[in-house]
């Protein structure tokens, strides 16, 4: 094994793992969740299932989780017996993929199994989510990793660091991290929404129906609060990246992780925008669907590596 093969593994985990994302979401906006009935592992009773539409989305998304599972497996361990990659940070990142992996597995096959809430299934993106960021944050180690071990030059974006005078203070840490839970609550709001398929009870963008504040009941309470709560998630990372850049400086790693965390929710108040003109045209809205999705995963995802590297800045 070599830094650029660990690498490698790094990266087919986080793209696997990317894909996991992208099927589950296939899943639930084609309402293909029951494809294989009652049945888990084989599908309706087969081990190659019929061809249906919803068989074999929900087969499909079985098979790449089946698959990367084996990924995630592999490489938590060759981070824990591999010496030169048992590292602290390398374990907890290897560690945290393989445990939500495995939790996402199990509530994926509980709810074949038997019919759960849209509460606890709204649970299942916000765990692949958990897991996609940690095998995300991985690969960013170890690509630095290896290039520190071939003697090759970090790029800019990599080896920028804030200024010895940077003032990270441990009140602007605690605020970024607060920011990631509430921007978590945000995205278990939004899998609420599609599960219970309540994003068209707002229709429109940016008014709800119409209305600036629609009448607050049943599904269009829940689809206008995620809206307002997406608004608040720009207004809270737009202080957060005032406050970063004012500390670490303008031109320093932190401020340039803040602004494509600013830059990224923008964008995903803009394409939920897109979701909802979207609605009624069933092709589109699979498609639209998918891309609210990878902005999501890539904002939490930049929000946790801001955290991450503040934290490590304020032990300097």
């Amino acid at each position: 094994m070599t830094f650029q093969r660990y690498r490698l593994l790094a990266l087919l985990t986080c793209i696997g793992m990317f894909l996991v994302l992208i099927a589950g979401v296939l899943v639930t906006n084609t309402d293909s969740g029951r494809g294989c009935g009652t049945d888990w592992p084989l599908c309706n009773g087969k081990f190659v299932p019929a061809y249906t539409v919803e068989s074999m989305v929900e087969y499909s998304h079985r098979m790449i989780s089946g698959i990367v599972g084996l990924l995630v497996g592999a490489t938590y361990l060759v981070t824990h017996f591999w010496k030169p990659a048992r590292h602290r940070e390398n374990l907890l990142y290897a560690g945290g993929a393989l445990l939500f992996t495995v939790m996402q597995a199990i509530l994926g096959a509980m709810a074949v199994k038997w019919e759960q809430s849209s509460i606890v299934m709204a649970l299942h993106f916000g765990i692949s989510l958990f897991a996609f960021t940690c095998t995300w944050l991985l690969y960013k180690l170890v690509k630095r990793q290896a290039a520190e071990q071939s003697g090759q030059a970090v790029p800019s974006s990599q080896h920028r660091r804030p200024s010895a005078a940077a003032s990270i203070s441990t009140g602007l840490y605690k605020g970024v991290v607060a920011v990631i839970v509430y921007c978590y609550g945000v995205v278990y709001l939004g899998a609420f929404i599609r599960h219970t398929s309540s994003g068209g009870a707002c229709e429109g963008w940016p008014l709800c129906n119409g209305e600036i504040v629609p009448e607050l009941s049943g599904s269009v309470a829940v689809a206008f609060a995620h809206r307002i709560a997406a608004l608040l998630l720009l207004v809270l990372i737009a202080i957060v990246v005032f406050y970063v850049r004012k500390a670490a400086g303008a031109g320093s790693e932190l401020a340039s992780i803040g602004n494509k965390a600013l830059i990224l929710v923008v964008l995903q108040i803009f394409s939920g925008g897109l979701l909802s003109f979207t609605l009624s045209n069933e092709d589109a809205y699979v498609f639209t669907g998918l891309l609210h999705t990878v902005i999501i995963s890539a904002l939490f995802s930049v929000l946790v590596l801001l955290a991450i590297r503040m934290r490590q800045t304020m032990k300097r």
